[in-house]
């Protein structure tokens, strides 16, 4: 098996020295991007400037794509799948406990069912880090990987429906842009990602669709 995974991408070694500078990082990372999400979402948009108002900051960092591309970044970019996992987990634990302590011991309340939620995708996320870090690999299976997340991220860039097709917020359109280039390694490979990812993203839809209209 292990012969079998260092075919699509094989890891390379660094000092722990590093690992550990890396994870530190990453971990502060967590920290203040969970704290800045809450300000965020504390502080009234006409209060911010003009320009984070026009953005909506507030809004963008609650929803799934700055996290879901976050996390694929920082999987691609580590040396090897089980550094992916300890990241991704260390950044989503970082996140999610500053984003709630802020919000326990600053906001004064307690959103039981939400933050179970993320206490589960947290848990969740070392799994999919380590799959995401093959998306950098080669074959067949690197190939269902990116475009599995190039999926992901169309489904949060765009809005879908039976007669209209439109861009959801600009931002979110940037990181579906970003995602290209995180995962892109040959024209020709990326070629199949997104043709792959536009198909896997149409043939999801309908059921979204049609669950909606239950």
């Amino acid at each position: 098996m292990l012969d079998f995974l260092n075919r699509i991408r094989k890891p390379v070694s660094i000092p722990i020295s590093k690992k550990r500078l890396y994870s530190f990082f990453i971990l502060l990372a967590g920290i203040l991007l969970g704290t800045i999400s809450k300000m965020l979402d504390e502080t009234a948009s006409n209060f911010l400037p003009p320009l984070l108002e026009n953005l909506d900051l507030g809004n963008f960092f609650s929803r799934m794509g700055i996290w879901i591309f976050l996390a694929v970044l920082i999987s691609v970019c580590s040396k090897a799948p089980f550094r992916a996992a300890a990241n991704v987990f260390l950044f989503f634990s970082g996140m999610v406990g500053s984003y709630y302590l802020y919000t326990v011991f600053v906001a004064g309340f307690f959103p039981k069912s939400y933050m179970m939620i993320w206490i589960v995708l947290t848990c969740i996320s070392p799994l999919m880090a380590f799959l995401c870090w093959y998306a950098k690999g080669n074959g067949i299976i690197s190939i269902v990987i990116s475009a599995s997340i190039f999926m992901f991220m169309s489904r949060q860039a765009f809005v879908f429906g039976f007669w209209y097709f439109d861009i959801r917020n600009i931002l979110e359109f940037i990181l579906w842009t970003g995602t290209i280039f995180v995962l892109y390694q040959s024209p020709k490979q990326i070629a199949k990602v997104v043709i792959l990812g536009i198909l896997m993203f149409l043939l999801v839809s309908p059921f979204h669709l049609f669950w909606g209209w239950l």
